[in-house]
Parts: structure tokens; sequence; C-alpha cells
């Protein structure tokens, strides 16, 4: 019988491996602290000015995070499997928040409680697998600011079908439009393009 929680140590480890070598103890206390929650396609897991409660890592399915602006929802992020997510500023200040995330298809979480998160951070490996994490986090949410600001949509729509092709196989096209900072009149023109 496969023990469930050696699972999601290995999942957890590989998936942080990239950025920091953590031995698999720090993700078995890691596991053992969070609690599997599953959301339906469209269902809300943290609400617009709400203040957050948990941290997430994504075990199955794709979950986007967004704002509302001019009555639509503008998408900020897309995560997929084996991806830690959360409303970090309402998180690190206790404040609510405009950010609400949403389940994009039928998903399977690790949730974190705020509280849960301060314990690990206490420990010298929470630490840094929080640092790393949080520089991690910082610079991908700077490249894509600064890819909004110096390529055109035809550029970082390349960039997705190069590097995260799957999203436009699970993601419907009014939330690429919107993670691309263009319109879905213009998202299609794009799409026939590179056909």
């Amino acid at each position: 019988m496969i023990n469930y929680y050696i699972v999601l140590e290995k999942i957890l480890k590989e998936a942080f491996d990239p950025y920091y070598d953590a031995p698999i103890e720090s993700w078995k206390k890691f596991a053992d602290l969070c609690e599997q929650v599953s959301f339906r396609k469209n269902q809300t897991i943290k609400e617009a000015n709400t203040r957050a409660s948990h941290g997430y890592f994504l075990l199955q399915g794709v979950v986007g995070s967004f704002v509302w602006k001019k009555n639509t929802h503008a998408c900020l992020d897309i995560f997929l499997e084996n991806s830690f997510f959360a409303d970090d500023y309402s998180l690190a200040t206790g404040k609510s928040s405009p950010l609400e995330i949403i389940a994009l298809e039928k998903t399977s979480l690790l949730q974190l409680s705020k509280g849960n998160i301060v314990e690990l951070q206490k420990t010298p490996i929470g630490k840094m697998l929080f640092l790393i994490g949080e520089q991690q986090d910082n610079a991908k949410k700077q490249e894509r600011q600064i890819g909004l600001m110096t390529k055109t949509a035809e550029e970082r729509y390349l960039e997705i079908l190069e590097n995260r092709p799957e999203l436009l196989k699970r993601v419907s096209q009014k939330h690429i439009a919107s993670f691309l900072g263009i319109t879905t009149q213009s998202l299609s023109r794009i799409r026939r393009k590179f056909r």
C-alpha cells in the first residue's frame, strides 16, 4: 500500500527542487501541516475584498487570480499543477485585498493555514523555503510586468505557445486574452495568424 503522505512529500520536493534542493524531511513537515481540499470548476477559492487565510499548492487542475476591472475579471496569473500560489499581499499584511482566486477546472489543492505558515517560517529550513519561494514569485511577476510593457501581444502569445502551451488547451480564450492584456477579438486574430 502506498503511503499518501510520502507521495505528497515527493510531489512537493520535485516541484521546488529546481529552486532549492531541500531534504525530504522538510516536505514531510510541510505536508503534515496541510489539508487537502477540492473545488469545482468556476468555484471561488479566495473571494475579492477579503483577507487571505491560506496559501496553496495545486495538485490537480488550473487556478487563476483575478481583480475586477470595469465590470469584468482581469486575469493576473494562471497556475497549473505543482504550483504554489496565494494572495501574497493579504497573507503578508493581514489586510483584505481585491484579489480573487478561482478554480478554472476541477481542482485538488493542499491548503496551508496562515498559522501553519507562521509555524513553518520559524524553522530554519522553512525560512529558507519561503524566502526562495518569495524571490522566485517576485522574479516571475517582474518578468511578466516587463513583458506587458515591452513586448507586443503577439510576442506574449508566442511565449505562452512556446513555454506554456497547455494553458491554451485548458484555459478559456477570455482568460487567456485577459492574461495577455488584450481583447478576445485581438486574441482570435493572433491565433488565426499562428495556426
